[in-house]
Parts: C-alpha cells; structure tokens; sequence
C-alpha cells in the first residue's frame, strides 16, 4: 500500500486539473500564472519530503538515470520491473528505499517567489545532472514537436507553431538560450549548496557505474558492484527502446511510451549520442551555436571552453 504523501500528492494534483479544466474560460495570461503556481506547490510539497532530489534541465538523460535507479532499487529490494521510481512510490514498497523528487525546476519559482536563487535547496541533497547544451536544445526539439502536450507547451511558453530545428534551437524562450539560462542560474548557486553532487551525462555515458556507484552513494544507499551492473545493463539504450516498444512501463504514464513506434524520433530514447548536434546543423550554424555556447555559457561545467574551478561543494559528495 502506498504511503499517505503518496495519495495526498496525488489527490493535490488531480484537484489542480479538475480546478484547471473549470477555468477554461479564462485568457491565458490569467489561467498560465495560476496553473504555474498551482504546479509549483505541488513542487514545494514533494521538495519538502524528499529524501533526495535530482535536478536537471529536459533532455539531459533524467530518464537513463531514472530507469538505473529504478533497477537498482529493484535488484536491491526483490521488487518487479514494471515501475519506474517516482517520488516515494518504491518508497512505499520497501521504506528503505528513498523518496527522490525528479525535477525540471520549472514552476517552484512560482510558489515561493525564489526566482532569483536555489534556496528552496540549500538543506537538500541534490543531484545535478547537466549535458551539453547543445544536446540538450537538439533533444528538447523532437520532444516540442512530437511529444509535448499543449499545456506545457503553453505555460512553459514553447512555439505553437513549426518551425525549423536551427530556428527552436536559436528561439530565446526554447532552445538554446532557455538551456544556458538555467544552467548559468544553477552554476551561480553552487557554492551556497551544502549538499551537492553535479553529474554531467557525457561522464555518465562515459562510465554508467562509476557514475551510478557515486549517486547511490550520494543518496545514503550504497550497492554492490552487481547491483549495479544489473541497473547499468538493463538501463542500455537498447534494452531501454526494446522496453519503449513493449510499454513495460505503461503504468508510470507517457513517460516511457513511444507516441509513434514506426517513427524513432517520437521515442523518449531517441539518439542519446555525445555531440550528436553536429549531424544535425550545417557547418556555419553549428559555429553559431558553439560561439553563443563559448560566449554566454559559464565554463563551470566544462562545456564550451576550459572548465573554471568547481566549487567545493559542488566537487564532493
């Protein structure tokens, strides 16, 4: 049986849809604030009982990782495979597994009013998963335009209408510049994190256990190293399109269904390729790109330029 921050978030959020689908009347520049704020506390409730929170901007590799942790906890609890980690749903299960918020950071703002930094965090273990932004707006691109519901389309203020790939990429409020804003809001904000550990997907496609071996144990759950080849194995890319195929995790929404099986750009796997961007741009557009990256990104991460020195903070577990 679930647990009662279960059902009381989940009551929450199914009161917010009913509340939203009476408001439809309403113009958007009223009914967008008020669904915002109304997510963003749904945010603040799940941050404030987490034991854990993994933080990242869409398409950074949140749902490889998911599906790692997910076995893992499975592999170390004697739990089934249907059910991806969400929250305290394993939680529930097995109390020793930990409640884990996964977040996009996007509506929390907009509860608390913290807009300006990341205190909503400061006494939270997060874990910080960045990729290369130019990855990141490429991916964040086939999600727009064929798995993306209108509503998030709407509050989160992506085009609603085609456009080109390099055109979303450039667009200020979707593509590129939208990444490197979040990411820059995090990089200001490392130092004053007590708890934190930055996971950069090319290092965790680089080594998968070596960087699930540091987040668990980041977490307060360390596993053997076959535990964690177990969760590195089935979480493959090929293994995880097989399961995207077989709906193994209808039960934890879209998150893992394919929306078109006949078309692999509709698959929440897509590509998961290091620097995949340059296949898709011509060699002038990809210069762009890279420059805006060099110039506006901060080289905290190591992305674009010479990594300036990582916070302490920031470094360690």
């Amino acid at each position: 049986m679930l647990g009662v921050p279960t059902m009381s978030i989940a009551y929450r959020s199914a009161l917010r849809h009913v509340l939203m689908s009476t408001l439809f009347f309403l113009p958007d520049e009223t009914k967008v604030p008020l669904d915002r704020r109304l997510r963003g506390r749904e945010e603040s409730r799940k941050l404030g009982l987490a034991d854990a929170v993994i933080v990242s901007f869409g398409k950074s590799g949140r749902t490889w990782l998911r599906v790692m942790l997910s076995r893992f906890y499975q592999v170390k609890h004697g739990l089934a495979q249907r059910h991806l980690i969400g929250f305290d749903n394993l939680h529930g299960k097995n109390r020793a597994i930990p409640k884990v918020f996964f977040t996009h950071d996007n509506y929390l703002k907009d509860f608390t009013g913290h807009a300006d930094d990341k205190s909503d965090y400061y006494d939270k273990k997060v874990v910080l998963l960045v990729r290369d932004p130019a990855d990141v707006a490429v991916s964040q691109y086939f999600q727009w335009k064929y798995r993306m519901r209108p509503v998030k389309k709407l509050i989160n203020d992506y085009p609603d209408a085609d456009i080109s790939l390099y055109d979303f990429v450039m667009r200020p409020n979707a593509g590129l510049p939208k990444v490197i804003e979040f990411m820059n809001g995090w990089a200001r904000e490392l130092p004053r994190l007590k708890q934190l550990l930055v996971v950069r997907y090319e290092d965790m496609r680089a080594d998968p256990h070596e960087a699930l071996r540091r987040i668990v144990e980041f977490i307060g759950t360390p596993g053997s190293a076959e535990e964690i080849a177990e969760a590195v194995s089935f979480a493959s890319i090929e293994n995880m399109r097989a399961l995207e195929q077989k709906r193994v995790f209808w039960l934890s929404g879209g998150r893992m269904v394919a929306k078109d099986r006949n078309n692999p750009n509709t698959f929440k796997v897509r590509r998961a390729k290091v620097g995949g961007y340059r296949e898709d741009f011509t060699e002038e557009q990809t210069r762009r790109i890279e420059e805006m990256i060099a110039h506006d990104l901060d080289p905290v991460f190591g992305y674009g330029q010479a990594p300036a020195a990582v916070p302490q903070a920031a470094a360690s577990a």
